[in-house]
């Protein structure tokens, strides 16, 4: 469900007197600091004994730490980002990524008086008419909200979740400063080329405004619950109403182990391989039967029940599949079979994943090298974790968008890879999607009334109809050459070298100015018994000095490029 409370001392931001000024000044102290930091991760003098890969990404792995603090520091607004952040390896250096994976919502409690407030404001009864007992100690506090058991007066257990006071309030004066933050990146010539980071905000916000309704989540968990109302072994928990408004949402109590809880699992007879293989099914019916799916399966939102059901915890980030996206990624999982990278680029265009640049060829290359490794082990020896490392590592500072249901999926299927490594050293994620991703090739489950035959019905279809309006599209494009609507760029590397090497000599000639006018000035003031002044003249000569030696190596190494 949600974390223990951390027994860490009060935030700054969890604080009633909390001003809106010194919230300010905490985030843009950090964002300048971590732009500082940024920035020299790019300055080779900045390592000390010179720049080496290996220190950098030393580097790396401390300030992804100190990211990782600072968040939490930040409070609700920043976790839930980093939350985020951390499905993004196509965004972030895989040092930042995994740090971000373990940001955990462990924050201090609000108080009792605090909660009676918020549900009796949101519910309109005093607590006594609404609850038979209250139990003021939450059994869990996270970010965005505190949970407490409670009776109904009817008799029944429930928990009651309930939104940390002030939580809006806090969203909008981060929300606001994060997007002059966007605003900024995406206007960096380095950092905002080939990225949309208004997108990415937008959609941050989209996801953080959704988590604050109560309201939302509930029908998520009903929507979750009917998915599985045949299915004995998934319990979930259900939603009180009447009890239930968008900062108050009660459920039923629905004890269970938690599912990285090996001993009790163990001491409860419980088979620890069956429940890693129900884990992984449960996903997969969500995925790919139900399209809508818990994007958050970590252990703490998983437990099991005493009869060996799994229960599932917390529906505030749910993920959701339409229809038309199944059909595109049934394009690239073609294209994956095929062992056909063009296929699987444009497929990607057409979900939005890649964006088309003027020279695809290194993308092209780097796919069909996933694609011959990818093919090389039989299917079931697959793991999640490593094809997940390979797209990211392709994905990362490449021309790749991969929407926030990709990467949502992506994230819970490692999780689950790892909670059912942990329940059973043997597990195998790939070894269980085997039967579904043969199903969703052939498509026997009458959905669409199609299967694998039909789609080269259709294949055939479209390579028919493509070959007929050849010769019309051959006609528009000699129209369009004869307009001059057509341009076409080359580029010549030797004339580039020559321009590039033209450029280096005639700034080099500007540092040999620079640096003769200083030692001529120098030498007089030598001359007429200046001596502190010609001291302090030739050392403003070495600034220039240094940059022309700086100079002569980058023509060196242009030389030896071409």
């Amino acid at each position: 469900m949600l974390q223990n409370p951390s027994p860490k001392s009060a935030y700054r931001w969890n604080q009633e007197n909390y001003s809106i000024n010194r919230r300010r000044f905490d985030i843009w102290r950090f964002i300048l600091l971590l732009l500082l930091k940024l920035w020299l991760n790019g300055k080779k003098w900045s390592y000390k004994g010179g720049y080496e890969e290996a220190k950098l990404f030393q580097r790396r792995k401390v300030q992804a730490a100190w990211i990782r603090e600072s968040l939490l520091e930040l409070g609700p607004t920043f976790i839930k980002v980093g939350q985020l952040f951390s499905t993004r390896a196509d965004l972030f250096p895989a040092e930042y990524v995994e740090e971000l994976a373990k940001l955990q919502d462990q924050v201090p409690a609000f108080t009792y008086e605090q909660v009676v407030a918020i549900v009796e404001a949101d519910l309109g009864k005093p607590m006594n008419k609404l609850f038979r007992h209250f139990d003021p100690v939450p059994i869990a506090a996270a970010s965005l909200g505190q949970v407490h058991k409670a009776q109904l007066h009817s008799g029944e257990e429930v928990v009651v979740k309930v939104q940390r006071p002030g939580l809006k309030k806090l969203f909008t004066i981060d929300l606001a400063i994060l997007k002059k933050i966007a605003h900024y990146f995406q206007n960096h010539p380095k950092w905002g080329k080939g990225r949309d980071w208004l997108g990415i905000y937008e959609e941050c916000c989209r996801i953080l405004w959704l988590e604050t309704d109560y309201l939302n989540e509930g029908r998520n968990a009903d929507t979750f619950r009917r998915n599985f109302r045949t299915q004995n072994w998934v319990k979930v928990p259900k939603v009180y109403w009447r009890y239930t408004s968008p900062r108050v949402l009660t459920l039923e109590y629905v004890p269970g182990i938690k599912i990285s809880h090996y001993e009790a699992l163990e001491a409860a007879g419980l088979d620890r391989k069956l429940l890693a293989k129900l884990g992984a099914k449960a996903y997969l019916q969500q995925l790919l039967n139900d399209g809508f799916f818990h994007a958050d399966p970590h252990p703490g939102n998983l437990a099991v029940s005493p009869d060996g059901a799994l229960i599932f915890y917390d529906f505030g980030m749910m993920g959701e599949i339409k229809t038309n996206i199944r059909e595109k990624l049934m394009q690239t999982l073609f294209g994956i079979a095929e062992k056909n990278a063009d296929r699987v680029v444009n497929s990607l265009i057409d979900l939005g994943a890649l964006e088309p640049t003027g020279d695809m060829s290194s993308v092209r290359r780097s796919i069909q090298f996933m694609l011959d490794n990818f093919m090389d082990k039989p299917f079931e020896e697959q793991s999640i974790d490593q094809i997940s490392e390979d797209l990211y590592e392709i994905a990362y500072d490449r021309p790749f968008r991969f929407p926030a249901t990709f990467t949502f999926v992506m994230r819970a299927f490692s999780t689950l890879e790892g909670v059912g490594k942990g329940l059973d050293p043997e597990f195998n994620f790939m070894e269980v999607a085997q039967p579904f991703a043969i199903q969703l090739m052939s498509n026997t489950n009458g959905r669409n009334g199609s299967n694998i035959f039909d789609e080269l019905g259709r294949e055939a279809a479209r390579v028919g109809s493509t070959a007929l309006g050849l010769p019309r599209r051959i006609e528009d494009t000699i129209e369009k050459l004869e307009r001059g609507d057509i341009k076409v760029r080359v580029r010549s590397s030797e004339s580039d070298r020559i321009l590039r090497r033209l450029s280096a000599l005639q700034l080099g000639t500007n540092y040999t100015l620079l640096i003769g006018t200083f030692i001529l000035s120098a030498t007089i003031l030598y001359v007429y018994g200046k001596v502190q002044a010609a001291i302090a003249v030739l050392l403003l000569a070495i600034a220039p000095a240094w940059a022309f030696f700086r100079l002569l190596r980058r023509l060196d190494r242009l030389d030896r490029m071409f």
